[in-house]
């Protein structure tokens, strides 16, 4: 005789995974992916993402040596270059690479456990991890390679990190919806991109522009935070420029603006 089949009403159900967790693994996943397929297929690998803005570094540095005697501070033209390029490069990365998240997600979106929010989170913490690391053995060869003695102000460092990346976001969430939505968007963002090289601090210091380039200029928030950046480098720079509430600000309402706006329309854009 056949046996008596089990009660299937006492057995344990499955535990549900908590929306949380699986965003989480929806994220390390998609950042997994992007550090195979963008880093991972080309000689060298990560090794470019210090190699590419340290080159430039050393160009400007030694281009800059030939013309001045000494930099605007202190005595190495590498650091004074790296700590204005290296905050700059970090705002492009997100700015550019977290616009692009929907477009270079598009596949994976169409699976419902993946969601627009969470390719937005992995292009950022991806971008910002690469950026911020690259910036961090540069600055440090830098001291070790020229044997500078500084006192590093740890405070308004990481709170330059903090801004530059929430900037980038912001600017980012902004252009993933315009990127979608006007894809002229995306040539136009070059041309407005390409002049923050010459107007956000990298080559010059704040103080030393003419009054009436600094009333433009001071409208240029990246133009704040290279300021605080240079201040965790250098003890006798003391800035009088810096409105950190003015940078937050140019990083939340764009913020916002792109996420309302991505949340309101991801699907048309997913279908575009």
């Amino acid at each position: 005789m056949p046996g008596t089949p089990p009660k299937i009403d006492n057995l344990p159900l499955p535990a549900t995974e908590s929306p949380a967790v699986s965003a989480l693994r929806c994220i390390a996943a998609l950042m997994l992916r992007e550090m195979g397929t963008r880093y991972g297929r080309r000689p060298g690998g990560y090794v470019w993402a210090v190699l590419q803005p340290l080159g430039i570094i050393i160009i400007i540095a030694f281009a800059f040596s030939l013309i001045a005697q000494s930099p605007a501070l202190g005595t190495s033209f590498l650091l004074f270059k790296a700590t204005g390029m290296l905050v700059l490069q970090t705002f492009n990365a997100l700015g550019s690479n977290v616009g692009r998240a929907m477009n270079y997600s598009r596949a994976l979106l169409f699976f419902p456990r993946v969601s627009w929010i969470d390719a937005v989170i992995a292009r950022f913490l991806l971008n910002a991890l690469v950026s911020l690391a690259a910036a961090c053995i540069i600055l440090v060869g830098i001291i070790l390679f020229e044997d500078l003695k500084t006192v590093l102000d740890w405070g308004q460092i990481f709170l330059a990190v903090v801004l530059i990346c929430a900037l980038g976001f912001g600017i980012g969430c902004l252009n993933c919806y315009l990127f979608q939505r006007f894809p002229v968007w995306d040539d136009i963002w070059g041309i407005l991109t390409a002049p923050l090289f010459v107007i956000s601090g990298v080559l010059f210091l704040y103080e030393d522009l003419p009054p009436f380039a600094q009333d433009i200029l001071w409208y240029n928030p990246i133009m704040h935070i290279t300021g605080l950046m240079r201040e965790g480098f250098y003890p006798v720079y003391s800035p009088g420029y810096i409105s950190v509430a003015y940078t937050a600000a140019c990083a939340l309402v764009p913020m916002v603006i792109g996420l309302l706006l991505l949340r309101q329309y991801h699907r048309d854009l997913l279908y575009r």
